[in-house]
């Protein structure tokens, strides 16, 4: 087996750790006994394209440690991450008899991990949940941090609470039955996390792109860990989402817009990509950062061949924008690029908010 990295994560509410490897699905149910010791039985959350690959060798492992697995598979795709889709969950959590001492295990992308994740932290006012992503995205963003949530009629992920989890497991041999495009789409949110807090991982990611034809998954090992590393380092100083943790949103005031505008029928990550060069580009003709930070952002973007841009209307950008769950009665924080490796929050207005989109998303 090759290397394993372990990356711990401290947060006010919960320590565990997040086990980046592969083949590590096998050891899945003795990590889960470990993190989770007075778990019995545990509910197998994944959705109706995951579940047939990983579902049955995940269980497979939880059974072999002596705990009991109901399998609880959910129509897969964004527009079945509502409520009516968790209160199934919930109620055939209840039918199997779950207890308050144990555990969701929820094996697949960020939609899962959401549904899992919430019905764990709703289901008897909360149990424990293991996240087990099986997408790229979900492996450097999403199963990190403790955020789960379902989207409403007026945007995404409105809905929603805080639970960190006991354990995450990322097995990257996982990623072989991922499509060449999803796995580009993830890309975004690692050029982010790069534009964020670490210009050596943006100049990795920039000069050698990953996910090109032939890549080998064992290589993203690293880059998966440092991922988690960003997010951990933040989500450890503010849990909540008070102050620092508000950074994460890079790209995602006007990559959510467009997510919704587009009614999800484009990718998460592409969605981020081109909200962060919408975010750099408004940001240099404002003089909030310098043109060469932009111009370096949209040319690693353009390197994986993600959106730069958008063709919504800004009508509809801004509407979407200001329904977002980071609005408030003022306005909203906006997340700047100040250069590769820094950014800063700064507080504008819904005018204001226009004028940053009609800069940022025009030609």
């Amino acid at each position: 087996m090759s290397e394993t990295r372990i990356v711990p994560v401290d947060t006010p509410s919960r320590s565990y750790e997040v086990y980046i490897g592969r083949g590590l699905l096998a050891s899945l149910g003795a990590l889960v006994t470990k993190a989770c010791p007075t778990a019995a039985h545990v509910a197998l959350v994944s959705d109706s394209n995951v579940a047939p690959l990983y579902a049955p060798p995940a269980a497979e492992s939880l059974r072999a440690a002596g705990l009991a697995v109901t399998t609880l598979p959910f129509p897969a795709g964004e527009e079945h991450k509502r409520l009516s889709t968790l209160g199934d969950i919930l109620e055939r959590m209840a039918q199997a008899g779950l207890t308050r001492a144990d555990a969701v295990v929820a094996v697949g992308g960020g939609v899962t991990g959401d549904m899992g994740g919430l019905a764990a932290a709703l289901y008897q006012r909360g149990i424990q949940v293991v996240q087990v992503p099986t997408s790229l995205l979900a492996m450097v963003d999403s199963s990190v941090g403790g955020k789960t949530a379902v989207d409403l009629e007026a945007g995404k992920n409105l809905a929603g609470a805080f639970l960190q989890p006991s354990l995450v497991v990322a097995d990257v041999d996982c990623l072989a039955t991922v499509s060449p495009d999803l796995l580009r789409d993830s890309c975004g949110e690692m050029i982010k996390h790069g534009v964020l807090a670490d210009e050596r991982l943006f100049e990795r990611l920039r000069e050698a792109p990953v996910c090109s034809p032939g890549f080998d998954p064992a290589g993203l090992v690293g880059i998966i860990a440092r991922n988690v590393e960003i997010k951990r380092d933040v989500v450890g100083a503010d849990e909540r989402e008070r102050g620092r943790r508000q950074t994460l949103n890079l790209g995602h005031t006007i990559g959510h817009a467009i997510e919704a505008a587009s009614d999800f029928t484009l990718g998460h990550g592409s969605c981020v990509a081109a909200g962060l060069c919408c975010m750099a580009r408004a940001s240099a003709r404002l003089g909030w950062c310098g043109q060469d930070v932009a111009d370096r952002i949209v040319a690693c973007v353009e390197a994986y061949g993600l959106p730069t841009n958008t063709a919504i209307g800004h009508d509809a950008l801004l509407e979407y924008a200001t329904r977002d769950k980071k609005r408030r009665a003022d306005g909203v924080t906006l997340v700047v690029p100040a250069r590769i490796g820094e950014v800063e929050l700064r507080r504008v207005s819904l005018e204001e908010l226009r004028h940053v989109i009609d800069l940022g998303c025009g030609e």
